[in-house]
C-alpha cells in the first residue's frame, strides 16, 4: 500500500558542492538542490515561458473589509504568490499574473467596461495598480491585464454618444458608426448574430454576448485608434501585456478579417513595446485557434476542461498520445509565427473548476498539474487550483459559482461574488493557512512542481521532441536548450513501470534531476524505475 507521505515526494540530486546548492541555509526546502550552477535559482525566468496565475480580482483578497477583492489585496498577498527570492521556497513561485478586468463597470465580473481609463473604485485606484506592477517587477513577475475590447458596456460614454447620434439621426457625429448596427427599415439582421434595438429608433446594435455588451465596429478608424490608445495607456503604466477576451468575435464569423485586425493592432502596440506579451481567448478547436497564432499566442482549449487531453491523460491515460499531440501542435503554431508559444491550462474563470473532475485522493489532480506545468510554453494556473478549490455551475445558470472567494483561512473578508449559489458544504474544508503548514498538501505540491520546472529551464522553452514508447502508457519528451537536454517522463498509471532507456535512440541519461508524484524514481545505469502516478526529470 502506498504511504500517504509519498504523495508529495520531490527529491533532487544532492549537491556536489555546497556553493551551488540552490536553497539558503535553514530553508524549509533545503533538500531541493541541483548539481549544475547554471540551472540553479539565481534569477527568474526570461521571456514568456513562465508560470502564470490567473486572478479573478474581486474574489481574491480584500484589503479594506468590504467583501470585495481589490488590488491592494493582491499587493498584500505577493509574499504568497512570489516573495522575490527564488531560493526561499516560501512562496508559490509564479512568475506572471493575469488580472481579470479592473476597469469601471456595473457588474461584478467587469467585462462590460464603462471607462477603460479608470480603475473600478471597488478595486482601488490607478496608483494601486502602478504599485502592484512595480512590486511585481521588483520580484521578477509579469503583469498582464484582461482587456475586453470586442465589446464595451452599455453605460460606456462611447455607447451613450453612439445612441444619441442615432436618436438625433446625426450621421456626421464621430460616434455614429462606433458600434456595429443595422437599420431595420432597410435591411435584415445578419444571420447568426444577436442585436438589440436602440431606444427611439429602428436601428439595432450588435450584442452577441449580452444586451449590456454592445460590440465595437472595427471598420471605423476612430474605433481602431481608440483601442490602441487604451492599450498604450497601460503600457505606459508598466504592464507587460494583455489577455484579449473573445478575440475571434471582432468580425463575427470572419476569422480572416479578425486576424487582420489583430495583426495590425498588435503590430502597432509592439512598435511601442517590442517585448509585449499577449494571449488571446479563441475558444474553439485547433483548426480555428491556429489561425490567430500569426498575431498572438492563444489558449489551448483542446487540452483543457473535463473532456480535454490533460484530464483524460491524468486519469491513467496514455502519455504518448498526449506528448505526440503537444509536439504536433507546437510545431504547427511555430510555423505560423516563429516566437509563438503554446498556452496550456486546465480551467479558467469560465469553466467548472478542475477539482470537480480531478481529485487529490486519486492522484489525478497532481498528475494533471505535472502534465501541463512540466511542459513547454506558458502554463496558466487558475487561482485556488493549487488548493483544490471547487466550483461549478451545476444546475445554476451563473458563472459566479466558478469564481468563488479564495480560501485564505485568516481574517480576509473576501466574499463570493454576487449571484453565486454554490453550497458551502461542497467546498473543500482546508485553507491556504492549513495547507501551508501541511507538507503533504496540494499547495506544497504545486510549489515544488513550479520549483522543479524553474530549475530545468529546458522544459519551458527548449526544442521539444516527443518520445514514442511502445507497449506502455508511460511517455514523455526530450527538450533541449543552449546545448543542454532534459528528459521528462510521466507515469499516469497506478503501477510502477521499469524502462530501459538505452532502448530509446539518442538517449544518454546521466542522472535524475528530480521527481514528483505519488511514488518515486530510481535510475540504475540505463534502467529507470518510475513509480505510479509520478513524473521524473532526467539530465
Amino acid at each position: 500500500m502506498k504511504s500517504i507521505k509519498t504523495l508529495f515526494t520531490l527529491l533532487l540530486a544532492v549537491c556536489m558542492l555546497a556553493s551551488v546548492c540552490c536553497t539558503k541555509a535553514g530553508s524549509k526546502n533545503a533538500e531541493y538542490a541541483v548539481k549544475d550552477e547554471k540551472l540553479s535559482f539565481e534569477g527568474f525566468t526570461e521571456g514568456p515561458d513562465r508560470v502564470f496565475y490567473e486572478i479573478f480580482v474581486g474574489s481574491f483578497s480584500d484589503s479594506d473589509g468590504d467583501g470585495v477583492g481589490d488590488l491592494r489585496g493582491i499587493i498584500d498577498r505577493m509574499d504568497y504568490l512570489n516573495d522575490g527570492d527564488p531560493n526561499s521556497g516560501l512562496s508559490l513561485g509564479v512568475e506572471g499574473l493575469w488580472l481579470s478586468p479592473i476597469f469601471t463597470s456595473p457588474s461584478y465580473h467587469k467585462y462590460d467596461v464603462t471607462d477603460y481609463y479608470e480603475v473600478d473604485p471597488q478595486f482601488g485606484t490607478e496608483a494601486d495598480l502602478k504599485e502592484l506592477i512595480d512590486t511585481c517587477h521588483e520580484r521578477g513577475v509579469y503583469v498582464i491585464l484582461d482587456l475586453p475590447i470586442n465589446h464595451t458596456g452599455r453605460k460606456n460614454a462611447w455607447f451613450k454618444s453612439f445612441l444619441t447620434a442615432h436618436q438625433q439621426k446625426n450621421t456626421t457625429d464621430p460616434y455614429y458608426n462606433f458600434y456595429t448596427w443595422y437599420d431595420a427599415e432597410k435591411e435584415s439582421a445578419p444571420a447568426g448574430r444577436a442585436f438589440s434595438q436602440l431606444l427611439g429608433t429602428d436601428h439595432f446594435y450588435e450584442c452577441n454576448f449580452s444586451g449590456d455588451m454592445p460590440e465595437l465596429n472595427f471598420d471605423d478608424p476612430l474605433v481602431r485608434r481608440t483601442v490602441v490608445e487604451v492599450a498604450e495607456h497601460y503600457i505606459d503604466l508598466g504592464v507587460d501585456g494583455f489577455r484579449f477576451d473573445a478575440a475571434k468575435y471582432v468580425y463575427f464569423g470572419d476569422h480572416n478579417a479578425s486576424l487582420a485586425f489583430w495583426k495590425e493592432y498588435l503590430g502597432t502596440l509592439r512598435a511601442k513595446k517590442p517585448d509585449l506579451y499577449t494571449v488571446a481567448e479563441v475558444w474553439d478547436g485547433d483548426g480555428i485557434t491556429d489561425i490567430y497564432f500569426e498575431a498572438t499566442n492563444c489558449f489551448n482549449f483542446t487540452i483543457s476542461q473535463s473532456s480535454g487531453l490533460i484530464a483524460d491523460t491524468a486519469k491513467k491515460g496514455d502519455v504518448n498520445k498526449f506528448t505526440a499531440y503537444i509536439e504536433k501542435y507546437q510545431d504547427k503554431v511555430k510555423s505560423k509565427r516563429s516566437d509563438a508559444a503554446i498556452t496550456p491550462f486546465i480551467t479558467n474563470h469560465d469553466m467548472d473548476r478542475a477539482a470537480g473532475f480531478l481529485t487529490v485522493a486519486s492522484g489525478s489532480m497532481q498528475m494533471a498539474a505535472n502534465l501541463y506545468i512540466l511542459g513547454p510554453g506558458t502554463p496558466f494556473i487558475y487561482y485556488g487550483e493549487e488548493l483544490g478549490m471547487r466550483g461549478s455551475r451545476g444546475g445554476e445558470n451563473t458563472d459566479a459559482n466558478r469564481r468563488l472567494a479564495m480560501l485564505w483561512g485568516d481574517d480576509d473578508k473576501v466574499s463570493d461574488p454576487v449571484g453565486s449559489t454554490y453550497r458551502a458544504a461542497n467546498q473543500i474544508d482546508t485553507t491556504v493557512a492549513d495547507q501551508k503548514k501541511d507538507e503533504n498538501s496540494l499547495y506544497n505540491y504545486y510549489k515544488k512542481l513550479i520549483m522543479l520546472r524553474r530549475a530545468n529551464p529546458e522544459i519551458g522553452s527548449g526544442d521539444y521532441k516527443a518520445l514514442a514508447l511502445n507497449g506502455t502508457k508511460v511517455g514523455g519528451f526530450i527538450s533541449t536548450k543552449n546545448g543542454s537536454s532534459v528528459l521528462v517522463l510521466h507515469n499516469t498509471t497506478i503501477s510502477s513501470e521499469t524502462i530501459d532507456l538505452s532502448s530509446i535512440p539518442g538517449i544518454n541519461v546521466s542522472e535524475i534531476r528530480g521527481f514528483i508524484g505519488m511514488e518515486g524514481a530510481e535510475l540504475n545505469g540505463s534502467i529507470l524505475t518510475l513509480g505510479a502516478q509520478t513524473s521524473v526529470v532526467l539530465k
